[in-house]
């Protein structure tokens, strides 16, 4: 075969990056928070975004709840103008095809880092230029140490000392029960009820907190909260808890009827009021008071009256803006210099952009959240044990977009849900085989159900490795030996030797009192 150089024409397909899909991409996985940030900034550079105003009567109509980019579709935005000289802007139809584009497909998720794309501390992508220079997203208030809370204090510490997941969602529960000073103001009994869990385990979560730096927090009373700073330091003994059972006589100073209940003479007492005055009535006023925001959900699901789920997007969470096609209209007759057209023309079709781009994320937050839900079912009738195995492609494949799409859109989300508010990474966990055949077992329930037996057993009865992959078989769970320990240490529960002779040594102390 001879060889001779010769001129081809090959014609091929490809999807070009345009920083307005850059733009799409980061919105969809932008918390809410974070979009009211951004959304701000624009409306504040460009001039033809205009705020969709709320009426005086507090109630959106109904064309201000449906979200801005509908509203902007409804006006006929054009995207080309006449005033600007040349074909400068895309069309329309050439801008709907490339936002139609599933986002997940053109932008994976192992981009170098070369071209452009960083990721900053709350998850976000952010788009700059290479190299270590300063973006237009740049932001030096970013670096700055934000102040720590009592919330953000106990979170850190419960995931440190807390693995099973039934018991964390109760602890970050009962961690939002409590006040800026340190003490537990909700109804647990009501946090029970709706996580349908026993009362018991409830107080067993907050047995735990009460454990917790500062001492003292999650405290019901201000005898319990200073019943714990003195079994810090071992000083709760049979007189100091009669002293703390009778506060209202040490507010009235009858050291008399003191001395009489707690069996002590007045130096006894008096050290005693001293050591109680040492201590912090309010332990969690230690921590900042900053500005708490709220968990705010970005999808509400509700039971139908037929049994069946409403899934609805939160419209408080959803930024109302349009383009000022008035003002548009009036600037562009009045524009003389080329530099002028080129800004409006950018300013018109960055507007459009972010309309379009804030509807499309509406849209697909409402679909991955609708396929959560229908996927979860069991878990919102009967409670965390029937978790649902679940993963990123299953419900991918489901609604039709790429699983690096429904990543996105699940990050910095959350759900209200009849059991409480919830990330929507939370529904998302890995599968144990069931025996014969059977639907698989979610592996948040597997463990659930492990603390259960241990939490059951007895001294008497201390449960080995090989008899909870026993048990767990004769529920329909298959599993081996070695995930059940791997499962057991992940908990932080010690091994049936060690557990064992904790509990006889318990029941010694116990008969010896």
């Amino acid at each position: 075969m001879a060889l001779s150089a010769r001129l081809e024409f090959r014609q091929s397909q490809s999807l070009v990056m345009t920083p307005q899909l850059m733009q799409a991409i980061k919105l969809l996985q932008l918390s809410n928070l974070e979009l009211t940030a951004y959304v701000e900034a624009e409306l504040e550079r460009n001039p033809l975004l205009e705020r969709v105003a709320e009426p005086e009567g507090g109630a959106a109509e109904p064309e201000a709840e449906a979200p801005a980019a509908a509203a902007a579709e409804e006006r006929e935005i054009p995207v080309s103008g006449d005033f600007l000289d040349g074909d400068a802007e895309p069309s329309r139809a050439k801008m709907e095809n490339q936002l139609d584009t599933d986002l997940g497909n053109v932008f994976p998720d192992d981009v170098p880092a070369e071209r452009g794309v960083g990721t900053s501390a709350s998850g976000a992508v952010e788009w700059g230029s290479g190299g270590g220079e300063r973006g237009e997203d740049y932001n030096p208030e970013a670096f700055l140490a934000s102040e720590s809370t009592l919330a953000d204090h106990l979170e850190a510490q419960l995931s440190l000392v807390e693995t099973d997941p039934v018991r964390r969602i109760i602890g970050l529960n009962l961690i939002g029960m409590i006040d800026e000073t340190g003490y537990l103001v909700g109804d647990m009994a009501a946090l029970a009820e709706q996580m349908k869990v026993s009362l018991e385990e409830v107080e067993s979560v907050l047995r735990l907190i009460q454990t917790f730096e500062p001492t003292g927090v999650g405290a019901r009373t201000l005898s319990e909260c200073l019943a714990l700073q003195l079994r810090e330091r071992n000083r709760c003994d049979p007189a100091m808890e009669a002293l703390l059972a009778n506060l209202e006589l040490l507010a009235r100073h009858d050291r008399n009827a003191l001395k009489r209940i707690c069996g002590v003479d007045s130096e006894d007492l008096a050290e005693m009021i001293g050591e109680i005055r040492a201590l912090d009535p309010k332990p969690g006023l230690i921590f900042g008071s900053g500005v708490l925001h709220p968990l705010v959900p970005d999808v509400f699901v509700k039971e139908a009256s037929d049994g069946s789920w409403l899934v609805e997007l939160n419209s408080d969470t959803l930024p109302r803006v349009l383009v000022n096609q008035t003002y548009h209209a009036s600037v562009a007759k009045a524009v003389r210099s080329s530099e002028e057209k080129t800004f409006l023309a950018d300013c018109l079709q960055s507007a459009g952009w972010l309309t379009r781009s804030l509807d499309q994320r509406a849209r697909t937050i409402l679909k991955v959240a609708s396929e959560i839900v229908r996927q979860q079912d069991a878990f919102l009738v009967h409670g965390v044990r029937h978790l649902r195995p679940l993963n990123l492609r299953t419900v991918a494949d489901a609604i039709g977009m790429h699983e690096s799409t429904v990543s996105r859109v699940t990050s910095n989300k959350y759900i209200s849900t009849p059991r409480g508010v919830l990330e929507l990474k939370f529904f998302f966990s890995s599968s144990i085989n069931a025996s014969g055949g059977g639907e698989a077992h979610s592996a948040e329930a597997v463990r659930h159900r492990i603390k259960s037996l241990i939490d059951a057993e007895s001294a008497s009865d201390v449960l080995s490795d090989d008899t909870l992959v026993q048990k767990l078989k004769a529920d329909g769970i298959d599993i081996a030996r070695r995930t059940v320990a791997k499962y057991r240490e992940s908990m932080n529960i010690a091994s049936s030797v060690q557990r064992r002779r904790e509990k006889q040594a318990q029941r010694a102390e116990a008969s010896y009192s």
